[in-house]
């Protein structure tokens, strides 16, 4: 009888947790936006495409023994999926990678803050004056990592 209550308390803490619930709320967003775009190229983008080669997409089709390939719809969503694509390519994807570019960046810029002991190789602080695995006495550390410029 206790297992399955421990289930549901796992159950419980998993819908709770950040990450899924920021997965649950960019697959809202993400189907709102489909939608938005599946209106934007059926009742826009595919009506003007119409108008400059005389095609109306909407009524193509094409039938073989009887039955009916609507190419058109194809084409429509077709062109939505490419939509969707660059949408999510400009407004999450680029950002998010300069963002990471920009981190990367000032991580690899920041000065260190540790230096490898002489006799055990182990990383201690740049100040240490003895290293903290072996008990070596360190030699001074260079004026530019002590200052920090």
């Amino acid at each position: 009888m206790d297992a399955p209550m421990g289930y549901w308390a796992d159950f419980k803490k998993f819908l709770s947790q950040g990450n899924f619930v920021s997965l649950a709320v960019a697959l809202v967003v993400g189907l709102a936006l489909n939608t938005v775009v599946q209106a934007l190229v059926a009742d826009i983008i595919t009506p003007l495409i119409g108008v400059f080669f005389h095609v109306d997409f909407s009524s193509l089709t094409e039938s073989v023994n009887g039955s009916v390939f609507a190419v058109g719809d194809l084409i429509n969503k077709a062109i939505a999926f490419v939509i969707d694509l660059l949408v999510v390519f400009f407004l999450i994807v680029e950002p998010m990678e300069k963002m990471q570019a920009r981190a990367a960046a000032k991580q690899a810029a920041a000065p260190p803050t540790t230096r490898a002991c002489p006799e055990c190789l182990s990383q201690v602080p740049i100040a240490a004056k003895r290293c903290s695995f072996c008990a070596q006495p360190l030699p001074p550390a260079p004026a530019a990592a002590t200052t920090g410029s």
